[in-house]
């Protein structure tokens, strides 16, 4: 959404200590595991953007806590099966002799949005190795959820998914629905529907020093029910969703949502 747009649908703007407000109210605790996604847009006209987001988050969970965000870099990846945009057949082998090795410190994200990009770049923020579903993660557990990322483990067993799952984390949503919800994928490893299949995908990456394209199998994803799987999670709960900033905001538990998903895909995907 465009800059001025947002100004127009704000009515008072938000600042760090407003946004700490509505996120305490919101359940927002010291100590706490959160994997985030938002949308900065919609949370309104905020002074400092992002990093009055970010710091807003991280104040509140204190260095006892840890936040996560999914820094994906998809470019990154077997053209063949870019669809946002796809680029001609011919161009493939091209992209696939030249494209950049992924580096952790210096690989930007694509399409998770301006907060996950700074956040990328805080101090003490650590990223994941996966060349193409990285993820960064601050605080006392980053380490831990970050490391050991293999090719593929990439939202499966194993990801940093995967570990926040284990350490009962939260799932925070601020200004985007489910269908932006990474978690889900770690259902879609878990379940066994009848459609599920794996694909070969690649990236470019660095093996002692040298550039090379690699090849691994992953799970074939599919988003296109995850907005009606988050729609009867919520309605399962009994769960209403508050207001960060003029954002639609939604906490609740990682894993409870997971398990859901798993038997929810089971039971509805063909």
């Amino acid at each position: 959404m465009p800059e001025d747009e947002t100004i127009k649908r704000t009515i008072t703007p938000n600042t760090k200590e407003s946004l700490k407000r509505d996120l305490m109210a919101l359940g927002l605790e010291s100590g706490a595991i959160i994997i985030m996604h938002s949308s900065l847009s919609r949370l309104g006209w905020t002074i400092g953007g992002s990093v009055a987001l970010i710091q807003a988050v991280m104040e509140l969970l204190t260095s006892k806590g840890t936040l996560v965000m999914a820094c994906f870099t998809g470019e990154n990846s077997e053209p063949s099966k870019w669809e946002n945009p796809p680029v001609p057949e011919e161009w493939w082998e091209t992209v696939r002799e030249n494209m950049p090795v992924f580096q952790m410190d210096v690989t930007p994200t694509r399409g998770v949005g301006i907060v996950a990009e700074v956040f990328r770049t805080f101090p003490n923020v650590i990223r994941s190795s996966h060349p193409v579903s990285s993820f960064a993660a601050w605080g006392k557990y980053a380490k831990r959820i970050t490391q050991n990322h293999i090719l593929n483990s990439d939202l499966g067993e194993g990801s940093p998914l995967a570990k926040i799952y284990e350490l009962d984390g939260q799932i925070l949503l601020v200004g985007v629905t489910h269908e932006n919800n990474t978690s889900i994928h770690l259902a879609e490893y878990r379940s066994s529907y009848p459609s599920k299949k794996y694909v070969t995908t690649g990236s470019a990456i660095l093996i002692n020093g040298m550039r090379k394209w690699v090849e691994w199998k992953e799970l074939d994803l599919n988003m296109d029910d995850f907005e009606q799987l988050g729609n009867d999670f919520e309605t399962s709960i009994n769960y209403s969703p508050k207001k960060v900033g003029i954002a639609e905001a939604r906490l609740f538990s990682q894993r409870q949502l997971v398990d859901f998903a798993v038997g929810w895909m089971n039971q509805n995907r063909g």
